[in-house]
């Protein structure tokens, strides 16, 4: 066996692990950095695949944005878990109806690329400037409008939580920031004189020295 197979395999166990205990893990903090482990495992598949854009994307993008976002949000909320698992075996068969469909289309879809051919030559781009280059080409030219589909859609995404963070609630205190800069200094801060107090001896004042 190659040495190139072994990593394979050694990658795929610890991602099917890693992914299983995802899913399994009852912190949720521990089941984010199991889902870390599996993008790691992933990325390091997809390097054994030549496909190295994919890979550092997959670092850079899901680990190093996505999944920290995930870490806070997950540690900064009080999570009820006892809550979270109630009627976890009453709507059970209908996930696993859910996860088999899922898993049956997925092995339709790679079935099919296994059976088909392969075709031995390289295309002349891709040796010269590489899988980023041609996967550039492609977006840019035959998949153009999917790309600019995906864009407008997550633009909409980021438009929809910024409109969701900024609206008004009745139980959230709500600042406006065209009133904070009008406010001048002399609203800010109220300087106030008062005559000082006279003191009497602490001695003579406690219960001891009367």
């Amino acid at each position: 066996m190659e040495f190139t197979s072994i990593l394979f395999y050694l990658f795929s166990a610890i991602l099917i692990c890693a992914a299983f205990r995802v899913v399994t893990a009852r912190n949720p903090v521990h089941a984010a950095l199991f889902l870390v482990l599996a993008f790691f495992n992933a990325a390091a598949l997809w390097m054994l695949l030549q496909a190295e854009f994919l890979a550092i994307v997959l670092v850079l993008v899901y680990v190093g944005a996505v999944m920290v976002l995930f870490l806070f949000v997950v540690m900064m909320l009080d999570i009820n878990l006892d809550k979270i698992r109630q009627g976890f075996w009453s709507n059970f068969p209908l996930a696993a109806i859910v996860g088999v469909v899922i898993v049956l289309e997925m092995a339709m879809v790679l079935l099919r690329g296994f059976w088909t051919p392969v075709i031995g030559n390289i295309p002349a781009r891709v040796e010269m400037g590489g899988n980023t280059k041609a996967l550039g080409v492609l977006i840019f030219t035959h998949y153009v409008y999917a790309f600019e589909v995906a864009a407008a859609i997550l633009l909409l995404g980021i438009i929809a939580a910024v409109a969701l963070t900024l609206r008004r609630r009745k139980d959230t205190k709500h600042l406006n920031p065209s009133i904070a800069i009008k406010v001048q200094s002399k609203d800010r801060v109220r300087i106030v004189k008062m005559k000082a107090e006279a003191r009497t001896d602490a001695k003579a004042a406690s219960p001891e020295g009367k």
